[in-house]
């Protein structure tokens, strides 16, 4: 039997991969700075190292994403409305990264980085705000394939509500402490690849 959200999941798929995408577009030697010789160029090279480092960091969010998207649909046989607006709700965060991330990489490292700061980790309180509604609607529509399934769907939606809180206030405390924040956000997704590459080592 077909699970009924093949489709959802070839969609969501989809979604995610033109996200990935969309994050090196902006990245780029402005044209309007003249390079004349070898120096020149490393030096318009290391000019845009902080849009890289944005980069790095929103390429491993919505790579990690896809990740546990994909296990949390392995966990659930059936469908709901709720559920599938839910996951909308997720790509909408997904695809809105690209423009925090171009932000965060042109304004980190200036005097007014306080508003691409707390765009960027409001959009992950966001993202986690939807976590928290998908996991809801399958509970709630009883789509998980057995007992296990709700467990862990349980332990992810107490994730969902940390992840929420957590960058809510990195997102307020940003206003003051931009950069911190900037590098606290990356600690805690290096933590959350790292500990999700070691959690699936065979």
């Amino acid at each position: 039997m077909e699970n009924p959200n093949t489709r959802l999941e070839t969609f969501c798929d989809g979604v995610f991969a033109i996200a990935l995408t969309l994050l090196i577009i902006d990245i780029k030697i402005p044209s309007t700075r003249e390079i004349t010789n070898t120096a020149e160029f490393w030096l318009a090279l290391y000019s845009i190292t902080p849009s890289i480092l944005a980069f790095i960091l929103s390429f491993a969010i919505i790579l990690i994403t896809w990740v546990n998207h994909h296990a949390a649909l392995r966990l659930i046989t059936k469908s709901a409305p709720s559920f599938i607006y839910a996951n909308g709700f997720l790509l909408l965060t997904v695809v809105f990264l690209p423009f925090p991330t171009s932000l965060l990489g042109e304004y980190v490292f200036t005097d007014h980085a306080a508003p691409a700061v707390i765009l960027y980790d409001a959009v992950l309180a966001l993202q986690s705000l939807s976590w928290i509604f998908i996991i809801t609607a399958a509970i709630k529509n009883n789509l998980g394939k057995n007992e296990a399934a709700l467990k862990t769907g349980l332990q992810n939606r107490r994730f969902g509500y940390f992840a929420f809180a957590l960058y809510s206030f990195c997102a307020v405390v940003a206003i003051w402490f931009p950069l911190a924040v900037a590098i606290f956000t990356l600690l805690t997704w290096a933590f959350w690849l790292i500990w999700g590459i070691i959690m699936n080592i065979e």
